[in-house]
């Protein structure tokens, strides 16, 4: 599940750029990725503190920017009954498409966004010996958003320590729901799964893939 500037909430995309569309409530419905690759522009992860990345989502695509929130249904005990209710995949974080300038516009010069920061790349440094801003390559977070919006109560995030790879072939779902969705064979929780990586930030599992559905790349 995710929130991609969602259909139906009255926000017109940019002209020269579509958004990505996509309602979580709407029959398990895919993101549609419709949105022009511009080299002045990358996916930043950014941090919001006490879970107001939703807060942040409104502002900034209310603001005509790109970005991404994945949501997922969870159940939770409300008076009395269990509830199924949307909730962050990745609690605090939040991903957005667009120039530095711009989210340092977001970061630093925008009061009502004082809680929002940069999640910054751990694995890496940079000429100063400082953790540079994690930012994801646009195939590679194409590939995570089709992985991360498809409405399963099996897909999870997981660590890589738990996963027992079948193979170090790079592979392709070829139908089901997680179709076209890149990364590696594994088993999870004794099931075979396909795992997707953001590199310094998160491991994902699809719910199971039977092998008729994988092809190596």
């Amino acid at each position: 599940m995710s929130n991609v500037n969602p259909s139906g909430d009255g926000i017109k995309p940019p002209d020269d750029e579509c958004n990505l569309i996509h309602s979580p409530d709407a029959n398990r419905q895919r993101v549609s990725l419709r949105y022009e690759c511009n080299p002045d522009k990358k996916w930043y992860v950014l941090r919001a503190t006490y879970g107001r990345e939703k807060k942040a989502y409104d502002y900034i695509v209310n603001d005509e920017t790109i970005a991404y929130l994945p949501l997922r249904y969870v159940l939770k005990r409300v008076l009395g009954r269990n509830k199924r209710v949307l909730a962050p995949l990745l609690p605090n974080i939040l991903f957005v498409y667009a120039e530095q300038s711009k989210v340092n516009e977001y970061l630093k010069q925008t009061p009502e966004l004082s809680y929002l920061r940069y999640y910054y790349n751990h694995l890496k440094t940079d000429a100063n010996g400082v953790n540079p801003p994690l930012t994801i390559e646009y195939s590679e977070m194409n590939n995570f958003i089709d992985a991360t919006s498809v409405d399963d109560v099996h897909l999870k995030v997981v660590e890589l320590s738990k996963c027992h790879f079948k193979s170090g072939d790079k592979v392709r779902i070829t139908d089901g729901a997680f179709r076209g969705v890149q990364g590696y064979v594994a088993r999870v929780a004794g099931q075979q799964r396909v795992i997707v990586t953001i590199e310094g930030l998160c491991t994902v599992a699809t719910a199971y893939i039977p092998s008729a559905f994988i092809e190596v790349i």
